[in-house]
């Protein structure tokens, strides 16, 4: 067994060489959003959508074109508004008229990295377009269905303190992201070397292609070969039931919850687990990679109640008080 792992850490260090290739690229650009890199570069790997929320003027669409032009793929950029149609996503049929038959004109869903910016400012029927292309990764125009391509991941960003002209997420689709991410603004030495690389009319930020969306492809099945313990397993199972029955650990916070995390969360904690451990260049999966990762998986699936919105407890600090109760193996 410890030969059989010896020899997957080496496999899995060197398979893993990219990721600090593509860290240290879009650094250059991109100044003080390790957490968020890193947690994007989960998503590529887990084939995971993922959601970013911040105040204007933190770089969210910048970080996410930067790291479309470091993987060689496709980017679109929907701009998210109230007059949106599900058509301006999906695409359409368009009549020829000199042949006398319908053309399909494919809509800027199709492309590997796909930008949904300010997500919550259209209405249901956007949102129920891409819900499908999210979790089907396909779209129907007509009656054709057509697949998307691969890797297809959604980055999605939301504006948290103007709520003027929004709509909330359905739950449903808020489920389907992979980790909702909290972008912060930088600290002061940060701030400063932000304002070396972009404070000129013309900022030389150019991105090199550092790793294809191939190779991407060979990591997530080397991921899969990633050694997790049962007693792992077992760990991660216990704190997304505790988000459910707190009570039953100990935690006399049930009156906060009005829905825990669903079974979906228990499968998305465990592979971005595994993407964590990727992402240290080893073979197997420790607890820590678990409360790592956790937060940002588990935050948006909580549903608070309205008792806890009157005494200001957030989801994040449910997640945390699981975190540092529910025993660790």
């Amino acid at each position: 067994m410890a030969d059989n792992l010896s020899e997957l850490n080496n496999r899995i260090r060197e398979a893993s060489s990219w990721v600090s290739l593509l860290r240290d690229e879009m650094g250059r650009v991109i100044v003080g959003q390790r957490y968020v890199i890193d947690r994007m570069i989960v998503g590529l790997l887990v084939n995971g959508h993922i959601l970013l929320e911040g105040v204007p003027g933190l770089a969210k669409t910048l970080t996410v074109r930067t790291m479309a032009s470091a993987l060689q793929a496709s980017f679109q950029r929907i701009q998210f508004t109230p007059d949106l149609l599900p058509a301006d996503i999906i695409g359409t049929l368009i009549y020829d008229q000199r042949a006398g038959t319908f053309e399909v004109k494919k809509g800027p869903i199709f492309a590997n990295i796909v930008l949904a910016d300010e997500i919550n400012r259209s209405p249901a029927k956007v949102q129920s377009a891409l819900l499908e292309a999210m979790q089907e990764r396909q779209v129907t125009i007509a009656d054709t269905t057509y697949p998307l391509p691969e890797p297809f991941i959604v980055f999605a960003t939301e504006n948290p303190i103007d709520q003027e002209g929004t709509y909330p997420l359905p739950e449903a689709q808020v489920d389907r992201f992979l980790m909702k991410l909290n972008v912060e603004y930088p600290d002061m030495t940060q701030e400063k070397q932000i304002l070396g690389v972009m404070g000129k009319n013309q900022p030389n930020i150019a991105v090199h292609p550092i790793v294809d969306p191939a190779t991407i492809m060979q990591s997530r099945v080397l991921l899969d070969q990633l050694y997790m313990d049962e007693k792992i397993g077992e760990y991660i199972v216990k704190i997304v039931f505790a988000t459910r029955k707190p009570s039953d650990f100990g935690l006399p916070i049930d009156r906060f919850i009005e829905f825990g995390a669903s079974p979906r969360a228990t499968i998305a904690l465990a592979l971005a687990s595994r993407a964590w451990a990727f992402l240290q260049g080893r073979g197997y999966v420790t607890p820590q990679d678990v409360k790592s990762i956790a937060m940002d998986v588990l935050r948006h699936r909580i549903i608070v109640t309205y008792e806890a919105e009157a005494e200001n407890v957030k989801s994040e600090s449910i997640v945390t008080k699981i975190l540092n109760t529910v025993p660790v193996p």
